[in-house]
């Protein structure tokens, strides 16, 4: 009965955030229905409703339907242009519906509905491991990750939710202590999205101030191992395949939801003209520099969860393209930063404006639909107005970390919850 009870009190607590994010996951599937009955074969229609997604569609465009992704014999701007744990997501489940289904078109609802089921899966999973990270003190604040606006709206436009729970899984590994866990976590997080390879600049930069170096060197080589486990067998297999995410990565142009686009059809000088790519590399290294003197100059060592949203929010800020479902690899990251509704309100109000301002914005597009949709001038009020939002809440996080005392988490008696090694960890390197 001891041991009953123990188990009873320790996954009670957890119950209902599943349950709040099993109902995002279908609040979700219900938002996207107008589509699934019929709206994808019709862009007006799929725009109109605010329901576009990249999976049905990338199921033929990609070759799903008939191969592999990374060996299909296309042409090489048809391959799957994602890292290889999302392309082999994408091959079991059209492997299986290909089985499933006589004919294409029953074939592409059933990979779009597949996919969805373990989408909503990796959310439910997320906001639990969100949770166990959060600890007992901020367990609630997952509540955000399952249920905010921006995550419900955009949790099935492509897969970033497989990334979203294998990166809180790292975090709950790495706030352990299991450092080769939170490795192959980190480093399989990094082969479905490559955006978490910022959480190990984070680590790093803690990891000086700290000089805790056994516990990261560790981390570093597991992610590494990890990642080359994924990846190799398709670089010696299928070079041109494999390769085609970073080609696409290197040579897209700048795109929608980058402030980039904005200055490029503003023609502003300099920054309307030179390489969004050169752009971006220098606006985020400037920002990165930034993190890393605030992390040795701060009075007291940051906790990891505030130094990985910023690093976070700044990759997202400078990229040449800023997709609607972005929000989803930052709200855990924002709330764990800093947990006060106000700021988090404010830029949820931003991604949804966001959210229907670029599919009304598409709308205008197209001189058949121009009449539904909305000019530059006001697409580019959602652009900035994210951009200004996050950039209020990476001002409060900065504020925190130069005055702990502000620091909500920490007026609970609590270091770093997420900090592993670094909780409660003496300086050993510090400019302050």
């Amino acid at each position: 009965m001891t041991r009953l009870g123990t188990t009873a009190r320790t996954v009670v607590p957890y119950l209902p955030l599943g349950l709040m994010a099993a109902l995002g996951a279908v609040l979700a599937y219900v938002w996207k229905l107008p589509c699934r009955t019929g709206g994808w074969n019709n862009s007006i229609q799929t725009y109109a409703n605010a329901c576009y997604t990249d999976i049905y569609p990338l199921f033929f465009d990609r070759q799903l339907h008939t191969q592999d992704p990374y060996f299909a014999a296309v042409p090489f701007d048809k391959q799957v242009e994602y890292p290889v744990v999302l392309g082999e997501v994408m091959q079991v489940i059209a492997w299986l519906v290909r089985r499933l289904a006589p004919d294409e078109a029953t074939q592409a609802v059933r990979f779009y509905d597949i996919t969805v089921i373990l989408l909503g899966i990796s959310l439910v999973v997320g906001v639990l491991l969100m949770a166990a990270v959060a600890g007992p003190t901020r367990r609630w604040d997952a509540a955000w990750y399952a249920l905010a606006p921006g995550v419900i709206l955009a949790a099935y436009i492509n897969w970033d939710l497989i990334a979203g729970a294998l990166s809180m899984g790292f975090l709950l590994a790495w706030a352990r202590r299991r450092q080769v866990l939170a490795g192959v976590l980190l480093g399989l997080a990094i082969a479905t999205k490559f955006y978490p390879l910022m959480f190990l600049g984070a680590l790093f930069l803690l990891t000086v101030r700290t000089g805790k170096w056994r516990p990261f060197l560790v981390s570093l080589g597991s992610a590494v191992a990890a990642w080359l486990v994924v990846n190799v067998p398709f670089m010696v297999l299928a070079w041109e395949g494999w390769r085609r995410f970073y080609v696409f990565s290197q040579e897209r142009g700048v795109d929608w939801g980058s402030p980039w686009l904005f200055f490029e059809r503003k023609d502003w000088p300099i920054l309307g003209d030179m390489d969004p790519s050169l752009l971006g590399m220098v606006s985020l290294a400037l920002l990165c520099l930034g993190i890393a003197v605030l992390t040795v100059l701060a009075p007291q060592r940051p906790r990891l969860a505030q130094i990985c949203f910023l690093a976070l929010a700044a990759f997202m800020m400078t990229n040449k393209v800023w997709s609607p479902q972005f929000v989803l690899w930052l709200v855990p990251f924002a709330v764990l930063a800093r947990p006060n509704w106000k700021p988090l309100a404010l830029w949820q109000v931003a991604e949804v404006w966001y959210f229907f301002a670029i599919w009304l914005y598409l709308l205008y597009q197209d001189e058949a639909s121009r009449h539904l949709g909305i000019g530059d001038d006001v697409y580019f009020t959602a652009v900035w107005g994210r951009v200004i939002t996050i950039l209020i809440m990476m001002a409060f996080v900065v504020r925190d970390i130069l005055r702990p005392d502000k620091d909500v988490v920490r007026q609970a008696g609590v270091d770093d919850q997420t900090g592993g090694v670094f909780d409660r960890a003496p300086d050993r390197f510090a400019l302050t």
